[in-house]
């Protein structure tokens, strides 16, 4: 037949739009046309697709050669197309019969000699594939990504001519199979590494329990990082279809996917990152850190290092859990529900408050320092914990604290008590929210004479009620009473916890 239609898919985002590769061959002048809005590396592939049938034993048409890339108007990059292509031309020459790829989708680059190297973006690929009811044929060094999309049949292969040859059924590819999910393979921190700090830990525990953004504040060298990067081991472990979402941001990112497989992501993107960076974007935009770190955390070291405009992008996807990058011809919408945990000094020299070193900076530094942050950035950080200089006799002794496992018994238990009511604590709707504390005329009273001396904007109120009301989870009560509302406005209260000079 002299037209060929062959089943692939873009990498758009996260999504994988279907493409139908259109291959028709017509008398004329021999040469090869690509239509449908192919970028430089799309093009190339004449090339690429020239010399890898060649090479491989097939014949190519020495013919006019139309391909269409439909839909037209969907932007098409990358080597993944040169493996659709190719059978495309196969089967419009009559070297491979049409019906041999009735029910097929495929992608995958060509090497020069007809070998099929890997391509990034595969998983959203085989997800999209798998909601088809198609068979997914692609490069073996992908099949292991492919395969944990679930009920979907993927074959592997090696070259051009291992392909050919299971469409011509004489020799078909064993379908790929994964066995078991893979296990992590990377082990941990344990958070019992952490000397003293016993209200920090309490803070990481409490963010732990109700999804709660965190900020700690003090000293250098007083275990700020390594208080955060223990987060992730007293997290619950990721569920199927929440690893299925993280591996998916990494697969198109181009990150390994095995390795970390149902753990949770931690992300500590440098102070000098930009706001493309950190959110994603591009000309063809691509996931940042923060959907990156989606299901799992962000670490932000030296908070205030962060160039303020950078800082401000992050309001919205910590309200919203997700993030809209819009260009001029096309709209990418990644996923964000991430936990921030960041870190800062309360002054430039860092010992504002320190009693092993006195401060140098003078009051106004130490109130520029600080306003690099903003006060509704603030606002939504729940949790706002100053980490103190240990002293050396705590440091020393040998007596160490919980373990991971232990605090994360605990958190299990008050997520399945929020599993219960629908969302965690940190995401709970307003209303839901209020309904569920059910604060008393005598606490309402209490708490709006707090606010009004503290100052508090609406948006903090129910931060305060969110953060006392996953404090009641842990203590096993019904609904927040007054002890947890008072832990829960004690991390709200930043002028001490920045050691009372200036506020942000």
């Amino acid at each position: 037949m002299a037209l060929a239609i062959i089943n692939t898919r873009a990498g758009l985002g996260l999504e994988a739009p279907e493409v139908l590769v259109e291959v028709h061959l017509t008398n004329g002048l021999p040469g090869l046309a690509i239509v449908g809005l192919p970028e430089a590396a799309v093009k190339e592939s004449r090339e690429r697709v020239r010399s890898a049938l060649i090479n491989a034993g097939f014949d190519f048409p020495t013919r006019r050669i139309t391909l269409n890339l439909a839909p037209a108007d969907l932007p098409k990059e990358g080597g993944r197309f040169d493996l659709p292509i190719a059978l495309g031309i196969l089967v419009a020459s009559g070297q491979i019969p049409g019906e041999a790829v009735a029910g097929l989708e495929c992608l995958g680059e060509l090497a020069l000699d007809g070998k099929l190297r890997p391509v990034h973006g595969v998983l959203p690929v085989a997800l999209e594939a798998r909601r088809a009811g198609r068979t997914l044929l692609l490069p073996e060094s992908n099949a292991d990504e492919a395969a944990l999309a679930g009920d979907l049949e993927v074959l592997p292969a090696a070259d051009l001519p291992q392909v050919v040859a299971h469409l011509l059924k004489q020799a078909p590819i064993t379908p790929h199979q994964l066995g078991e999910r893979p296990a992590p393979r990377l082990a941990e921190p344990d958070l019992a590494d952490v000397r003293g700090q016993h209200q920090a830990r309490r803070a990481l525990e409490v963010a732990a329990s109700g999804g709660h953004n965190l900020l700690f504040a003090g000293p250098p060298g007083t275990g700020k990082t390594m208080l955060a990067s223990r987060l992730p081991g007293i997290l619950p472990p990721l569920g199927d279809d929440e690893a299925l979402e993280v591996a998916a941001v990494r697969s198109v990112c181009g990150l390994p996917i095995l390795e970390r497989w149902g753990q949770r992501p931690f992300r500590t993107p440098h102070h000098t990152a930009s706001g493309v960076a950190l959110v994603g974007g591009g000309g063809k935009p691509r996931p940042g850190e923060i959907s990156l770190a989606h299901h799992g955390v962000l670490f932000l070291d030296e908070l205030p290092e962060f160039d303020r405009r950078v800082l401000e992008v992050l309001r919205e996807p910590l309200e919203s859990g997700q993030i809209v990058v819009s260009r001029a011809l096309m709209q990418s919408c990644f996923p964000a529900r991430f936990q921030l945990v960041a870190a800062m000094n309360p002054c430039p020299c860092g010992h504002l408050g320190d009693p092993r070193k006195a401060c140098v900076c003078t009051p106004a530094q130490v109130q520029r320092y600080q306003a690099r942050i903003s006060g509704p950035l603030l606002d939504r950080i729940d949790l706002q914990v100053e980490v103190p200089a240990l002293p050396a006799a705590q440091l020393t002794e040998q007596r160490s604290g919980e373990s991971s496992e232990v605090v994360r018994q605990r958190v299990l238990a008050a997520r399945q008590r929020q599993a219960q009511r629908g969302a965690l604590n940190a995401y709970l709707p307003s209303s839901t929210l209020e309904d569920l504390c059910a604060l008393d005329g005598q606490e309402r009273t209490w708490l709006a004479d707090v606010l009004n001396r503290l100052n508090l904007s609406a948006r903090a109120y129910h931060r305060v009620l969110r953060v006392a009301l996953t404090l009641a989870d842990l203590a096993e009560e019904p609904r927040p009473r007054q002890p947890q509302l008072m832990e829960a406005i004690g991390y709200r209260q930043l002028d001490r916890l920045i050691g009372g000079n200036g506020g942000v």
